[in-house]
């Protein structure tokens, strides 16, 4: 599902390179994985568009993996060697890493049931007998672990990503500026690390922090300037895809992709609906889980709704597409969002949802991305059973100094091709 703002004055400087930006939404492992289908299908099919060479980037909870990886020129077939093939010469995934038991945190807690239960019992015995059991409840609360899973090790999974191979980990030495958004759990105040004042958090931290869902994982602890510690949660908690981040760069185009909408079964055709294996099921029958998933779908969704509306009358000359999934997909909302075993037959999904978009809304789209040099390749978007993996290309075992000396020449290319192009979009 395509969201379309056309701009109403477009860039007349036809000389100028075009500026783009990029702003990813989060939604947990599976939402990774359809982000991840969209933007290698968006890489694939329009020709012109380099994601790993954007102008500005902007990444959300999981989003914010990925708006990392491509601010540090790693590629979509790169990633897709990582996170879904499984093939990478430069570093081994593991789901696992993202489903260890926070078991420091369980002990943390647990350490402390001595101390509470000697406070209680004494609270109960000698206090006011109308408050005993609300603060009884109230402080066995404490007991609570803040998050099931650890993660440290997410944190030092992105750590060696980001130190090897000519990329950093550092905010100040990347080519284009990158933001990964946090929310201070005390104040509710969203953070863009890589701003001024927050640009010295290492950016494996910041996306831990990013991506730190509330009850999921526990909140990460980042000093600020004064040396005070702060605990950050889900940057999402506050918007869902701070796109305003990138239209505050004065761009030309804004990307944005949200892997999170709620289910709707009415918009399934008959033979759709009668064939699937999930079509004789209600939400509700899936018990609370069901019922939650499509409760915070609605709301990000709502949210996103207005913030798009809003975008489009404060930024009424940048043009705006945004990318999300089917409402009527009932694969992806009853796969476990979870779940990483999933992550193939889900980025597929999104890989081929992504190339129906295009197809389907390109006599609109093709007049928008042609002012930003962007042509799509139609036999791309013809190939209706094409598969994510099939034209991956070969993944070559390199050294530090051999990234380093291919990013350089890469540079040289991506030079030469800017100057071939360069008369025919003065053209235009």
């Amino acid at each position: 599902m395509l969201s379309l703002h056309a701009a109403e004055h477009p860039r007349r400087d036809r000389d100028a390179a075009p500026r783009i930006g990029l702003a990813i939404a989060g939604g947990g492992p599976i939402g990774a994985m359809y982000e991840l289908g969209a933007l290698r299908a968006l890489d694939e099919a329009c020709d012109g568009l380099d994601l790993a060479r954007l102008d500005c980037y902007v990444g959300v909870s999981s989003g914010a993996f990925f708006a990392a990886g491509l601010a540090n020129r790693m590629d979509t077939a790169e990633l897709c060697r990582i996170f879904i093939s499984g093939d990478s010469q430069d570093v081994t995934f593991r789901p696992e890493t993202f489903l260890r038991p926070a078991l420091l945190e369980y002990m943390r807690r647990a350490a402390s049931i001595p101390r509470l239960t000697a406070k209680l019992t004494q609270d109960l015995w000698f206090g006011r007998g109308d408050s005993r059991w609300s603060d009884l409840v109230t402080r066995i609360g404490g007991l609570v672990p803040t998050g099931l899973f650890d993660n440290a090790e997410v944190e030092r999974f992105l750590r060696d990503v980001f130190s090897r191979r000519g990329r950093s980990n550092d905010f100040r030495k990347l080519e284009r500026p990158l933001y990964v958004i946090g929310v201070d759990l005390d104040s509710g105040e969203a953070v863009r690390f890589g701003d001024e004042g927050w640009d010295d958090v290492p950016i494996s931290q910041a996306v831990q922090a990013s991506a730190a869902l509330p009850g999921l994982y526990p909140p990460v602890e980042i000093r600020d300037k004064s040396g005070r510690g702060r605990h950050f949660v889900d940057g999402a908690l506050r918007r869902t895809m701070h796109a305003s981040v990138v239209l505050d760069r004065k761009v030309d185009l804004m990307l944005g992709i949200n892997p999170l909408v709620p289910f709707n079964p009415g918009n399934d055709s008959d033979g759709e609906a009668q064939t699937h294996r999930f079509s004789d099921r209600r939400i509700a029958e899936g018990g609370l889980p069901g019922v939650l998933s499509q409760t915070l779908r609605t709301m990000l969704q709502s949210r996103m709704q207005v913030g798009l509306a809003r975008y489009a009358q404060q930024y009424p000359d940048i043009d705006q597409l945004v990318f999300e999934p089917n409402a009527a997909d009932r694969e992806l909302f009853y796969t476990n969002v979870f779940s990483f075993a999933a992550r193939r037959r889900i980025s597929q999904l999104a890989y081929r949802n992504t190339l129906a978009d295009l197809r389907n809304r390109r006599d609109v789209l093709e007049p928008v991305l042609a002012r930003h040099g962007i042509a799509l390749r139609e036999e791309v978007i013809a190939d209706r059973p094409r598969s994510i993996l099939a034209h991956l290309p070969p993944s070559g075992r390199s050294t530090e100094t051999t990234a380093i000396l291919g990013r350089a020449l890469d540079d040289i290319e991506h030079s030469l091709r800017k100057q071939r192009r360069a008369p025919s979009r003065r053209m235009v």
